[in-house]
């Protein structure tokens, strides 16, 4: 983590990481709901699990729910109150389109449910004027100061029963100085915070899998 702080000349590198050249040539569900992005990244990662098996730790994301499967202490340097989880809670398991995937107990928005296909992708927004805190629509005004961020994890299991796990973040934002402080400073962090997720969530769902 603080590698990647320090040495953002690299960070193009990372915003790629476990990607292929395919990847960025396709079509990804939710694309269309952040037209234009000042910020993406596309990472992934290759789990010897059944998608099914995976879903299951997807599923139960969010603070005061199962973790982010990161890097939880510095989570709650910031006051996350995080607990990555180490199994799958069935009474987690339980989502549908609308259902709110909060970061912070009390800060900022959270992401929205706005797309699942089990056990295939599940697509999350927030997409807020950050004056009011109220949602937006593409179809009207873009407000002053607002965040329109979209967030796929999408799951391509082969005939082998291994799964490969995409995490695709696209954002786009006002220039008002309180964006470029906090995308500016955090987005870096989001770039390393992710592809711990999915090594986290392959770490646990390939220990599933061997039980």
């Amino acid at each position: 983590m603080t590698v990647s702080i320090l040495t953002p000349f690299l960070n193009s590198g990372r915003r790629k990481w476990g990607a292929v050249k395919a990847d960025f040539t396709k079509s990804w569900p939710g694309d269309d709901l952040v037209p234009e992005v000042k910020g993406e990244y596309l990472h992934a990662v290759t789990i010897n699990a059944p998608a099914a098996v995976v879903w299951k730790w997807l599923v139960q994301l969010g603070q005061g729910r199962g973790g982010f499967y990161s890097y939880e202490f510095l989570e709650n340097l910031i006051g996350c109150k995080m607990r990555n989880v180490d199994k799958i809670v069935p009474e987690l398991q339980r989502l549908k389109v609308g259902d709110a995937i909060p970061m912070h107990p009390k800060m900022g928005s959270p992401y929205i449910v706005q797309a699942m296909e089990p056990p295939r992708f599940l697509l999350l927004l927030i997409r807020v004027d950050t004056q009011t805190g109220k949602p937006f629509s593409l179809s009207a005004k873009k407000p002053a100061k607002y965040q329109n961020q979209s967030w796929l994890l999408y799951l391509d299991e082969n005939k082998q029963g291994t799964t490969r796990l995409i995490s695709r973040s696209r954002n786009d934002w006002d220039d008002c100085l309180g964006n470029t402080i906090f995308y500016g400073l955090f987005g870096p962090m989001s770039v390393e915070m992710d592809r711990k997720m999915l090594k986290g969530i392959k770490q646990r769902s390939e220990s599933a899998i061997s039980k």
